[in-house]
């Protein structure tokens, strides 16, 4: 990574804070910072779980208490054990506090138009056009991907959504007792990569070890909120990583006629195709990759 690219990076996040008015303590002149408006504003009419904020916004959980503790004094938000689980926390606006979001979202609104309203055009679509852009950009560089116990919930989870779309995409069906047992992709001889955005897990991959140098890889799926964020590049570069790593010279993979995105991307990371290699009734094309040996 160059320096250059790095001193952008940070020109154009002071740029950006001093623009749209963050570093004082009166966001959007309502007389609170923005860290508080944000939150209330995520509250929203409907209410929030307070797990779910903290994950959402990524903030540390004294902070968060902190600040509700702080609105709650404003009498602006109450909280409440949520309905059916004493052990969470809900947050909900009160009615002084639903009048203050109706005013902040009033306000946002206008403090956007402003934003746009000197430009020309052709500049307003040119700057919308990179703000998402850059919106994409920064939700991709924010997904984790971590080895996982291919048993514990958030790779069961997958495993269930991954299975359940094949049933969908597949004229015959799909019947996951016919898949391997989460055990085949434990260490030392597999592993099961779980990525995560926002503290979901929104996407998995697996390898397993055949012997003799040679691996395959299953279970190549992102949820579909995630796609176009290059998180399964991410994750086959990661499962060919770890193969080359641990003595793997020759992966393999199999996939049906029906993925063509999977089929796309395997043969952009230099798979060929071969001829049928196992006895797998949902695989319509077999791939073959020989991979260099770890540096």
């Amino acid at each position: 990574m160059k320096t250059s690219q790095i001193s952008q990076v940070r020109d154009f996040n002071r740029a950006l804070t001093r623009r749209i008015g963050v570093l004082s303590d009166d966001y959007l002149g309502r007389g609170r910072p923005l860290g508080e408006a944000r939150i209330l504003f995520e509250i929203g009419p409907g209410g929030a779980d307070v797990r779910d904020l903290r994950t959402r916004l990524g903030l540390d959980s004294g902070y968060l208490s902190r600040m509700l503790r702080s609105l709650e004094a404003q009498g602006l938000v109450a909280s409440r054990r949520a309905d059916g689980d004493g052990r969470v926390r809900r947050a909900v606006l009160t009615r002084k506090g639903r009048r203050e979001w109706d005013t902040l979202d009033r306000h946002s609104r206008e403090f956007a138009a402003s934003l746009l309203a000197p430009l020309g055009a052709p500049q307003r679509e040119r700057l919308l056009a990179a703000m998402a852009e850059v919106e994409r950009l920064m939700r991709a560089a924010a997904v984790t991907i971590v080895p996982a116990d291919p048993c514990d919930a958030d790779a069961r989870a997958c495993m269930r959504a991954y299975f359940d779309e094949l049933a969908q995409r597949f004229e015959q069906g799909f019947d996951p007792g016919r898949a391997p047992e989460p055990e085949a992709y434990l260490p030392p001889g597999g592993l099961f990569l779980v990525a995560r955005l926002d503290g979901q897990a929104i996407g998995c991959g697996a390898l397993r070890s055949h012997g003799r140098g040679v691996g395959e890889i299953k279970h190549m799926w992102v949820a579909p909120s995630a796609r176009g964020l290059g998180v399964a590049q991410r994750l086959l570069e990661a499962l060919e990583a770890h193969a080359a790593a641990t003595g793997i010279r020759t992966l393999r993979l199999d996939t049906h006629r029906a993925l063509g995105e999977a089929r796309a991307l395997y043969l952009r990371n230099g798979y060929r195709e071969i001829p049928r290699y196992n006895d797998n009734p949902y695989a319509d094309h077999w791939f073959e990759k020989r991979i260099a040996r770890a540096k």
